[in-house]
């Protein structure tokens, strides 16, 4: 693929190995231990740091306080906050950044003790203060945000036929790869999940409804944890401890609610084809999929909108388990385990980016053989109404 511009690379990542650190760590500790042990994955130092990217996980005014933290004088800070999409975007910043010649080594981190602090991310309210222009139509209704995805699941059966047998697929896949991921495996344990196995069909749609029509199993866990990534321009890259994976194409995007619009379409059908247009890619070419899974249907829906299958096909393109990464024909997805079985502190995005690299350097724990292409595609804010997407295509030499 001589064509393909290699303007930045991933060649530093780190995930906070633990899910629950019952308070003895906050998330400024966490993003800086991630911080440290990403440049030391690629052989880089503190000082080699020029641009940071901050999504304000770690409280008070993100770009000043984390650099101050960390002891830097960045010559760019971006604190672009949208949500569990915030990272890709940072990646796609980065990427420009870095092409422009604006900066050399970026560093992305996050850090969260959703867990510890009992924070509902799913089933509280999503409003606690005075109705804005934004949300006057739907917050005083009581909305929470799993109620909103399942919304999105009624409309996808209704309009085609979608099972939640179908959806099942995407929770087992992901059960999959999770028991072969020794960190996963420890975080559904200290989270004190049930009978921690591998996963069928009929135990998804055993498991005690939600939001109808959504299952325990199709749900996030919630959780602490955190981590970070390191992108370098290409002169940096090369000398760097770790293989670089190149950031081939990024796209963004925005959907909020409109008359006549398709709840079942997500911002993917626009953030996809100019990620994959700037990658010089199709979706059928891609061995991972690292895709926010916050609950299934937001994985069948991007899937959909991103052109692995065409729109209502999602239910029978997942069928059979061609998600798991043994199975032929792929992608195979989230091959860490995902938001659905290794972890969630709130915003997923990040990890994402990790393991897409892992897979490219050769090292996942449910490894591809020969992965070659991969995507990280992050959605942030709720499926139903506004939410945001970004897109990374990335690739190995």
């Amino acid at each position: 693929m001589p064509t393909q511009r290699r303007d930045a690379a991933i060649v530093g990542i780190h995930e906070y190995p633990s899910r629950d650190v019952e308070g003895r760590v906050s998330p400024l500790q966490i993003k800086a231990a991630g911080a440290a042990r990403a440049l030391a994955d690629a052989g880089l130092s503190w000082r080699d740091v020029d641009a940071l990217y901050d999504a304000g996980d770690g409280g008070g005014m993100a770009g000043l306080q984390i650099a101050e933290y960390f002891g830097l004088s960045p010559r760019v800070i971006d604190t672009t906050n949208v949500g569990g999409s915030s990272y890709e975007f940072h990646a796609a910043h980065a990427k420009r950044d870095i092409a422009a010649g604006r900066a050399r080594v970026a560093l992305l981190t996050y850090g969260s003790t959703a867990h510890s602090n009992a924070f509902a991310i799913g089933v509280g309210g999503q409003l606690g203060g005075a109705r804005t222009p934004v949300d006057n139509l739907e917050g005083w209704t009581g909305m929470t945000l799993v109620s909103n995805y399942a919304m999105v699941a009624h409309r996808h059966m209704h309009e085609y036929g979608t099972s939640s047998e179908q959806l099942a697929e995407i929770a087992t896949a992901t059960r999959f790869h999770a028991m072969r991921n020794p960190e996963a495996v420890a975080a559904m344990r200290a989270l004190e999940f049930l009978d921690v196995r591998e996963t069928t069909i009929q135990d998804v749609v055993g498991s005690r409804v939600i939001a109808d029509p959504l299952h325990l199993l199709e749900c996030c866990m919630i959780s602490d944890g955190g981590g970070a990534v390191v992108i370098a321009a290409p002169d940096v890259a090369r000398d760097c401890k770790q293989k670089p994976v190149w950031i081939l194409g990024a796209g963004e995007a925005t959907k909020y609610p409109q008359n006549g619009g398709d709840i079942t379409v997500s911002a993917a059908a626009q953030s996809g084809p100019v990620a994959f247009g700037e990658a010089g890619v199709s979706a059928s070419e891609l061995d991972v999929a690292m895709i926010y899974d916050s609950f299934t249907i937001t994985v069948l829906t991007i899937l959909e909108d991103l052109g692995f299958c065409k729109k209502g096909e999602g239910g029978a393109y997942v069928a059979g388990g061609r998600l798991r990464f043994d199975a032929p024909g792929g992608p195979a997805l989230n091959t860490d385990g995902g938001g659905l079985s290794s972890n969630h502190p709130g915003m997923r995005g990040i990890f994402l980016l990790i393991e897409a690299a892992r897979q490219l350097r050769g090292n996942s724990t449910s490894q591809v053989p020969n992965a070659r292409l991969a995507v990280a595609h992050g959605n942030g804010g709720m499926l139903g109404s506004r939410h945001c997407a970004g897109t990374i295509i990335l690739g190995r030499d």
